[in-house]
């Protein structure tokens, strides 16, 4: 009876190790998953917000090609545009095949591995509802014995059958998943290591090539925006356009 009772012990103790084991894995899995979302959320994003930056551009540049036909001598709208375009033809697009194979690719891999994995933990589950079940039984007939007498060693047999299957995946899952959850650092390094270059020359290059627009904006605009007096600046312009009699006229 003592011997038993250790032997429930140790088989509830390493089902145990095994289900903290499977909740780690079970938070792995959605981390992974989210990751692999938010991976491919910041791809898009990035597309998304440059292609409205073009788009504005083109509205700018639009408009600056107004004023110019009408007396101004500003291009800075063309320039603008010319910048974002480039850079969202070259540095953006660029871009997009080393995030894909160093960040989301690696991402996608990794969580792929937790299919199989779910498929094992399964077959775990299914194989432990057998094993109880063939324990049950061997109880049934040892607390009330059959008539035929073949029927208890027939039902142990299938016991020890269900024991070993069970144990077999039991052990498996608890010796191969703290080797998957200690990787996933090891792993994921170069990933977060190209990420954050990747996000590093997207912020310089954007800054770089946004910097230069500073050239081709009037001396009086650049100085007033240093000093802070720009808002002051498109406060007086804003007071001048209301004084034109043709911003009155749809109110009279």
């Amino acid at each position: 009876m003592t011997l038993k009772r250790d032997v429930t012990r140790r088989e509830y103790a390493l089902c145990e190790a095994v289900v903290r084991l499977l909740t780690l894995n079970d938070r792995l899995n959605t981390a992974g998953k989210q990751l692999e979302k938010e991976a491919k959320g910041y791809l898009d994003s990035i597309r998304a917000m440059t292609n409205s930056q073009v788009r504005i551009a083109e509205v700018i540049s639009s408009l600056y090609d107004d004023s110019k036909s009408m007396g101004g001598s500003s291009n800075v709208g063309n320039y603008y545009l010319q910048c974002v375009t480039e850079f969202d033809s070259e540095t953006v697009k660029q871009l997009d095949g080393p995030f894909r194979e160093t960040v989301l690719t690696p991402i996608t891999t990794f969580t792929q591995y937790f299919t199989e994995i779910d498929e094992a933990i399964k077959k775990r589950a299914h194989k432990k509802v057998d094993y109880e079940g063939a324990k049950a039984k061997v109880r049934r007939l040892v607390d009330k014995p059959a008539k035929d007498a073949a029927k208890l060693p027939r039902a142990e047999k299938e016991l020890q059958l269900a024991k070993e299957v069970f144990d077999q995946l039991n052990d498996q899952l608890k010796e191969e998943l703290p080797q998957l959850i200690s990787l996933r650092v090891p792993y994921f390094d170069p990933s977060f290591e190209a990420l954050v270059k990747i996000q590093m020359r997207f912020c310089t290059e954007g800054y770089t090539r946004l910097a230069q627009i500073q050239n081709y904006l009037n001396e009086g605009d650049r100085d007033a925006y240093s000093q802070g007096l720009l808002d002051d600046r498109m406060s007086q312009l804003l007071t001048e356009m209301s004084q034109l009699q043709i911003t009155s006229l749809g109110t009279k």
